[in-house]
């Protein structure tokens, strides 16, 4: 068959380490590598940290094994970094900072020609393919699709960090609260998008309007897990699920689940 134009690009390089998150764009990236260059002149790496979801590693890890991906789990810091732990809302560059310079390190070490990202460049030296030829999530997600990647259609999974409120610490043990109480909601079922935005006192519930009545029907349930994980309130965001929601003036619109007396 004709090459796509990604498979085109990734062909002109010598060897090749993707920073590999496990969701579709890196994973997408990761399997072409492997088949075009085959296994010993690509690397996938993961920078692993608390920030990182439980869920995501899992899936990183599955994604490489089902398609023989040689991957590299790369421990990552940046919580130590007074300047990300501080949650401005700059953090990401700190934490791409971070991981990249763990990666170009990695990819010096091992004589690898060309970094890769999924998105565009977080740092010098860093090329992203997919912006190189101009794919959309659309086509991303096509190809990916047709190449039997299991997270084609998979929502976007952005580290924990980003469901904390900015200007609120961002700690291990906050963390931890947001991963539990999403692990919490899909247990119950809620499918699709999906955010514990952590608010201090109060864990604030986005979820697609679909989902309303489930998490409506589960109240008590998710309720008392979310108090259990230290939250004084509990509420459901009824403007559902936004993408950088943390982003713009809080005008509340929300509907109370539970609250400790």
């Amino acid at each position: 068959r004709v090459r796509s134009k990604l498979e085109s690009l990734v062909a002109t390089f010598p060897s090749v380490l993707i920073g590999f998150s496990g969701g579709v764009d890196s994973a997408l990236l990761a399997v072409i590598a492997r088949r075009i260059l085959g296994r010993d002149r690509s690397l996938a790496a993961m920078g692993v940290s608390a920030s990182y979801p439980a869920v995501q590693r899992e899936q990183g890890v599955s994604i490489a094994r089902q398609f023989d991906l040689r991957l590299l789990e790369v421990p990552t810091d940046e919580l130590s970094d007074p300047r990300y732990a501080a949650n401005p809302t700059n953090r990401c560059y700190f934490c791409k900072h971070e991981l990249w310079s763990r990666l170009q390190g990695v990819a010096r070490a091992r004589g690898i020609a060309v970094l890769v990202d999924g998105t565009n460049a977080a740092e010098r030296d860093v090329r992203s393919p997919l912006a190189e030829v101009g794919y959309t999530k659309a086509d991303v997600r096509r190809e990916a699709r047709a190449l039997g990647i299991p997270v084609w259609d998979a929502p976007a999974a952005p580290c924990l960090s980003s469901r904390l409120r900015y200007g609120l610490s961002v700690t291990p043990q906050r963390l931890r609260q947001v991963e539990e109480g999403e692990e919490l909601l899909r247990g119950i079922g809620v499918c699709g998008d999906l955010r514990v935005r952590h608010r201090g006192d109060e864990a604030r519930i986005e979820v697609q309007r679909g989902e309303f009545s489930l998490v409506r029907a589960h109240r008590q349930a998710i309720g008392d897990g979310l108090l259990a994980l230290g939250f004084v309130r509990v509420t459901l965001d009824l403007r559902g699920f936004r993408s950088g929601s943390l982003l713009g003036k809080d005008r509340a619109h929300v509907e109370l689940l539970a609250e400790r007396r």
